[in-house]
């Protein structure tokens, strides 16, 4: 039975040894929470890293063992591979590039071939516990790679990939010297999530720039395979946060917190140490309200507790030292014998002491320089049962998108914090109630539990679609079928697409002419009687005629406009008018015009303009435009617009490869007919075969035909075979 496995790279357990004892304590994380209503079902599993390193074997199985009837598989870790796989290479290469700060990111090739190699670990993990049909949901920009790496070995598993940090912009992504490896591991997903549409729109963007992939309404055509990319803002366990506030426990501790700090007012802080959390401008903030606003001296305290993370690290080091001397500073410069304006705690505290922290404070300070989505705003929003309170929050935080509420600011501009601080103490009740109420409603909705059904939902989803699109592989058993019935007739068409289905397309057209295995390929399958091989393309006749004239084939050229039939010459099937060239040649003009390397490609009756040469992104917008602005003119003619691969055509209508392949059906006797095409153009090809015709697409976009293969040399491949009229041992997906 088919089953989910979760992966990410820790475990939602911790895992210490006291006295020799191995003790597991679950983790409170909000992935753990929401996750932990489906890995437990059934048959389902988590895999990841329990936290500690284990060498010894006997120990290790002893964990396996342990945590099997808890739905959790382990994978073991070395010292070295934490120290250069997590701490290194994720931590200190990926985190402050995705966080904006490329400045701190170090670019170690150790460290990158070490996070290769833990990412293999966790593949070879994956395939042990893994069947084919089960669902596997990746989480992380630890395991960037992994998707890849599970569907080449596990091709018919369906993959999910979550990032719960940001995705930086394609200026910033690209400083990675192992960028175009990165998005390859990602985009071996069937679904991959980010927290906000502006994460989503720079993978997508990055994707397209150095990959080559265009991106429609969220969805990745790689050639082989379609893919989508959507947002699923993250939420929390409201009713946690919400019950965990009105316990017993939490009043009480409220209540002494109270009176130990004997302030009117209470602003809180909570963040794990981290330079992408703003701690330091938090504080200068602070103490320019202190400086502007004397009014509040003794009547405010900024309550800060700062969770201890990484502080041997010495940017993390140099960072705790800067944040102790700030409040150091603005302590002795307004402290008065009964009040010190900062309340300052490096340590964690439990969920109880948090809660209670959350409910009596009256302002949260929550302004990171940049966080993938931030939790701490939601969790005070949903502490908050009176409804009395306001939340300050970064635009840069995900959450942001979400909690229109609060009062947005922007972390740099540490004088609008400043304004933005006296607001919030100053805001009447009724209005903080309205405002907490109206983010209480959507918490209450986008909870964690709502995310994990949405994105597992639009999973299924995908996976639909995906059948829905593709037509089935050309596997061995079709070939098989294909190739009986071609040594079983004695009249045979073949119509073969030139670009994109015999030759792979080039930056520059005339790159693509013919090599000599393609031109040894077309003369052995036209040399047999029995055959006929029409050669077809949207090129000019000229160069058809220049390149492949030559061989016993017929051609087809310009979509149809011209045709020859193996020794005879070039005729017209349609007598056809081109005066609409003055029309929209200076259309085309203007684009090259504005768009630097793009040309103009002239046919006798259509006109091309290509961009194939032009930079990634511009050439995509620009066709967009084009094909836009075309299509209004064409309303009122007779003319068709072709958004093809790197190249906008504008032809007349009458003209498709469709009705001159007719031309061969209706002439010619024939008991196999084989019709191989790659893009959309090509499905008047497919639509206008007999029933009982072998029609094959290049490529897993949609298509009416009836089988796909991957690429050109595939096609080449297929053809050889059955040029050699032998049989052959069941190949490889890839050989075929």
């Amino acid at each position: 039975m088919a089953k989910l496995i979760i992966v990410s790279n820790r475990l939602p357990v911790k895992l210490q040894e006291k006295d020799g004892k191995l003790n597991y304590q679950t983790s409170e994380g909000g992935l753990a929470t929401g996750l932990g209503s489906i890995y437990k079902q059934k048959d389902n599993l988590w895999i990841g890293w329990p936290g500690m390193v284990i060498e010894q074997k006997e120990k290790q199985q002893q964990i396996v063992s342990d945590l099997e009837g808890e739905n959790m598989y382990p994978v073991f870790l070395t010292e070295t591979e934490i120290k250069e796989f997590y701490e290194g290479f994720s931590n200190e290469t990926l985190w402050p590039t995705f966080h904006y700060f490329s400045q701190y990111a170090i670019y170690e090739q150790k460290l990158w071939e070490t996070y290769v190699e833990v990412n293999q670990k966790y593949c070879e993990e994956v395939m042990k516990m893994a069947s084919p049909g089960d669902t596997i949901w990746v989480h992380d920009y630890q395991l960037l790679l992994l998707p890849s790496m599970l569907r080449e070995q596990l091709p018919d598993v369906t993959i999910g990939f979550f990032q719960h940090i940001p995705f930086p912009s394609y200026e910033v992504f690209r400083l990675l010297p192992w960028r175009k490896e990165i998005l390859e591991g990602m985009l071996g997903s069937d679904l991959i999530g980010f927290h906000t549409y502006d994460d989503m729109r720079h993978f997508l963007s990055s994707v397209n720039r150095l990959i080559g992939y265009g991106g429609m309404h969220g969805w990745i055509n790689t050639g082989n395979r379609s893919l989508l990319v959507d947002s699923f803002p993250m939420g929390i366990d409201y009713e946690k946060y919400a019950s965990t506030a009105a316990s017993t426990e939490v009043l009480k501790r409220e209540e002494i917190f109270r009176k130990n700090l004997n302030a009117q007012k209470i602003i809180l802080s909570i963040d794990r140490l981290d330079y992408s959390k703003g701690i330091p401008q938090r504080l200068l903030a602070f103490e320019l309200f202190l400086e502007q606003h004397p009014e509040f001296h003794e009547k405010v305290t900024l309550v800060m507790l700062v969770v201890p993370s990484r502080d041997a690290v010495e940017k993390y080091k140099e960072l705790k030292e800067e944040v102790d001397e700030l409040v150091g500073r603005i302590n002795g410069r307004y402290s008065h014998i009964n009040w010190n304006p900062i309340q300052y705690f490096y340590r964690s505290y439990p969920l109880e002491t948090l809660s209670a922290f959350y409910r009596m404070a009256d302002v949260a300070l929550v302004t990171p320089m940049r966080d993938g989505m931030n939790l701490v705003c939601k969790e005070y929003i949903a502490s908050k049962l009176d409804q009395n309170g306001v939340l300050i929050l970064s635009e840069m935080a995900g959450a942001s998108k979400e909690l229109s509420d609060a009062l947005l600011i922007n972390p740099n501009d540490v004088r609008q914090m400043v304004d933005t601080i006296y607001q919030a103490l100053t805001m009447p009740e009724e209005e903080q109630k309205q405002h907490i109420s109206n983010m209480q409603e959507s918490l209450k909705r986008y909870n964690i539990h709502h995310w994990v059904s949405l994105f597992m939902d639009r999973l299924s989803y995908v996976k639909l679609k995906q059948m829905s699109m593709a037509t089935n592989y050309l596997d061995e058993a079709s070939f098989q079928e294909l190739s009986d019935s071609y040594a079983n007739s004695s009249t045979r068409l073949f119509f073969l697409e030139y670009d994109g289905a015999l030759v792979d397309y080039q930056t520059k057209p005339m790159m693509s002419r013919p090599d000599e295995d393609l031109l040894q390929l077309l003369d052995d399958l036209s040399s047999n009687p029995k055959n006929r091989v029409v050669v077809m393309s949207s090129r000019d006749k000229d160069i058809m005629q220049a390149w492949l004239g030559h061989l016993n084939i017929d051609l087809i050229a310009e979509h149809g406009v011209w045709v020859k039939q193996r020794n005879t010459g070039w005729q017209t099937l349609l007598s056809l008018i081109d005066d609409w060239k003055r029309d929209v040649r200076p259309i085309l003009d203007l684009y090259v015009d504005r768009t630097p390397s793009s040309f103009i490609e002239e046919k006798d009756y259509s006109l091309v303009w290509h961009y194939r040469r032009v930079e990634t992104g511009l050439g995509e917008l620009r066709a967009r435009e084009l094909v836009s602005h075309l299509n209004f003119l064409a309303s009122d003619s007779n003319l068709q617009v072709l958004d093809g691969q790197m190249a906008v055509e504008v032809k007349v209508n009458e003209v498709n490869k469709g009705k001159a392949t007719s031309r061969w059906l209706n002439l010619l006797p024939h008991d196999f007919v084989l019709a191989v095409g790659d893009d959309w153009g090509d499905e008047d090809i497919f639509k206008a075969m007999p029933r009982d015709a072998y029609t094959v697409k290049v490529g897993t976009a949609y298509s009416v035909a009836k089988f796909h293969l991957d690429n050109c040399a595939e096609t080449r491949r297929m053809l050889e075979r059955l040029v050699e009229k032998k049989t052959t041992k069941k190949p490889q997906k890839s050989t075929l």
